[in-house]
């Protein structure tokens, strides 16, 4: 006789078989959730870089990505930097941000501190003070911090440098470093650039011509400030050395304007000739205390590879071509004089 299967038992595997399916669903979706949330696309693509300052706590990160719209989802990434630990991790810096990177994948660069460094170029800069403002664009550190370190003679000290002759040591160039790097390493990576730039050869040249590299750098300023061509910077050069070793004012137009702090001069008149200014150089013999402008490479070594010339005079050409008329005697430069003040006269240029 046929037993019949007991209605009991089929029913029971079937609730076996939905919950199984069930779980399985769950499972599915709280593995696409997971998925979701970490290695899912989450950042927008509205900001290229978010920057962390320095001292910035997960709080302050999490204000900047929510309010900057950095990432499509805020909730998903709270929840992800909380389960990997990142809150405890904030790192300061500045990060480039992907359009389409994930949870994951964000926090990770943050909590490494994995860095995409700011490239600061600097040339032609006349004042400290413009070039703390410029370099405070491209860094952290506020230009008032940059400044308290060049006004600040013990701190210069270490590196034998003073207030006034420190801006010899930041030669122009292009460099790469990170965008929270503090005053101190920023002033240290300078030095170094510095101290690689003065080779034992560049240092055996400057001793030949009676000048350390201090004074090489600030004679350069000057030569820098006269040239508009960089052709004719060694015959300028070697103009100033023959002034210095015959003992004579160098009388540099540009130390005057610099003295006055008014580069809007175009005509150097003789009442700016008696400004009271240890940068003077029409009242004081020798070199000025400092530079009177960031001197560019070509000037430094314009100045160690000087043209030798006689020359004592120069004056600007009255074709206005941005060259020099030199002479080596004093008739000969009045003429010159001569020939450019009436230039000027004819442009109506009176300053």
């Amino acid at each position: 006789m046929t037993q019949k299967k007991s209605p009991q038992g089929g029913t029971f595997k079937k609730f076996i078989v939905v919950m199984v399916i069930i779980l399985i669903i769950a499972l599915g979706f709280t593995g696409l959730n997971y998925y979701l949330k970490y290695f899912g696309p989450n950042v927008t693509g509205k900001q290229e870089y978010l920057y962390i300052h320095t001292g910035a706590s997960f709080n302050d990160v999490f204000k900047t990505i929510k309010d900057e719209g950095i990432v499509k989802d805020s909730t998903t990434f709270y929840w992800s930097a909380q389960n990997m630990n990142y809150v405890n991790r904030v790192k300061p810096g500045r990060y480039h941000l992907h359009e389409g990177m994930s949870n994951r994948k964000l926090i990770n660069m943050l909590a490494s501190g994995t860095q995409e460094p700011v490239t600061l170029s600097f040339h032609d800069l006349r004042q400290k003070e413009q070039f703390a403002g410029f370099v405070a664009k491209k860094i952290e550190p506020d230009s008032a911090s940059i400044i308290h370190l060049l006004d600040s003679a013990a701190y210069l000290q270490q590196y034998g440098f003073t207030p006034d002759n420190v801006y010899t040591m930041f030669l122009p160039n292009s460099y790469q470093l990170y965008w929270n790097t503090t005053p101190e390493k920023f002033f240290k990576r300078m030095y170094a650039n510095y101290e690689k730039f003065w080779t034992p050869a560049r240092k055996a040249k400057a001793a030949a011509i009676n000048l350390d590299p201090i004074k090489v750098s600030i004679l350069a300023s000057l030569v820098d400030a006269e040239a508009l061509h960089d052709d004719e910077m060694p015959t300028i050069a070697g103009l100033y050395l023959n002034r210095l070793n015959k003992g004579m004012k160098l009388e540099s137009d540009p130390t005057v304007i610099f003295a006055e702090n008014d580069f809007t001069i175009h005509r150097v008149l003789t009442r700016y000739l008696s400004i009271n200014s240890p940068y003077n150089t029409y009242l004081h013999t020798g070199l000025p205390p400092g530079p009177i402008m960031m001197p560019s490479v070509n000037a430094v070594n314009a100045v160690l590879d000087y043209q030798k010339n006689d020359y004592i005079y120069m004056c600007a050409k009255e074709d206005f071509s941005g060259y020099h008329n030199f002479a080596t005697n004093i008739a000969d430069h009045l003429a010159n004089a001569h020939k450019y003040q009436q230039a000027l006269n004819e442009r109506n240029i009176k300053r």
